[in-house]
């Protein structure tokens, strides 16, 4: 591992384990939650927005579909990322961090939505939903649904919650703000192992049809083992897609947790 990929490393995790840091200043154009709840932004964009693709078209009642999904993004890996995926011809959900993912890279998210990338909530600080009043957990939502939408045009629909704590309360802001709960089948614990060939091996040794893989896209070892991965699901014959490529012709509900999508 260079240096380099070494301290990103290391920001990545500190980012994930402790929310309470405090936080970097804004870019130009970047919006910040105030103590209302209420995101202020104190210059225009700068860019144009940008059209929104939707995904590569897959019907998941006749193909054996698996969602591919990261978390904790944009970060300094994602540019690769997405280089992969749109050489594969694979559509991905990415669940986005606001503070430390959004606030960072706006061109990245604007990258995200005009290649058909599904973009959803997964908090503004990664903090724990279920040690939090219903305001405060509003106050990690909305600046993500608020900021998303001003770079995309598109408001999200799913969420993740740190951790996957969840609980009555966050289901309740979560109906209320229209978000349903996205779980996961088969995570590869790429936040603690950064070697590409146990990412690849854990996340095929348990993808099944209908599933939801969980992976970051702020880990050095991640976005290495990603073409393996696709690889390797589609030698199984597994075909990658977005969670609601997974789930139509229907959609998750808001407030409702899904660790994977109905059978057909």
């Amino acid at each position: 591992m260079t240096a380099t990929a070494a301290a990103a490393a290391v920001t990545a995790t500190a980012v994930l384990a402790a929310c309470g840091t405090a936080q970097p200043p804004p870019a130009r154009g970047a919006k910040t939650p105030s103590a209302s709840g209420r995101v202020l932004r104190p210059d225009p964009p700068a860019t144009p927005l940008p059209v929104a693709s939707n995904p590569r078209p897959v019907d998941c009642r006749r193909t054996r579909c698996v969602a591919l999904t990261f978390d904790a993004g944009p970060g300094p890996y994602t540019d690769r990322l997405l280089d992969i995926l749109k050489a594969k011809g694979i559509n991905a959900t990415f669940f986005l961090l606001g503070k430390n993912g959004v606030n960072r890279f706006p061109e990245l998210v604007r990258r995200q939505a005009a290649e058909g990338h599904e973009l959803a909530n997964h908090t503004w600080t990664h903090r724990r939903l279920t040690e939090a009043s219903p305001t405060e957990i509003r106050r990690q939502l909305v600046p993500v649904q608020e900021r998303v939408k001003e770079l995309t045009g598109r408001t999200p629909t799913l969420m993740r919650p740190p951790q996957g704590l969840t609980n009555p309360r966050v289901a309740e802001v979560c109906r209320s703000l229209g978000l349903a709960q996205i779980l996961w089948t088969v995570t590869a614990k790429d936040y603690r192992d950064h070697d590409p060939k146990v990412i690849t091996k854990r996340v095929l040794q348990g993808a099944r049809r209908n599933g939801i893989i969980l992976l970051h896209d702020v880990y050095p070892g991640t976005v290495p083992a990603v073409p393996g991965i696709i690889d390797g699901l589609r030698q199984r014959g597994l075909t990658p897609v977005t969670v609601s490529q997974l789930f139509a012709p229907h959609r998750p509900q808001p407030g409702r947790a899904y660790w994977s999508a109905p059978s057909t």
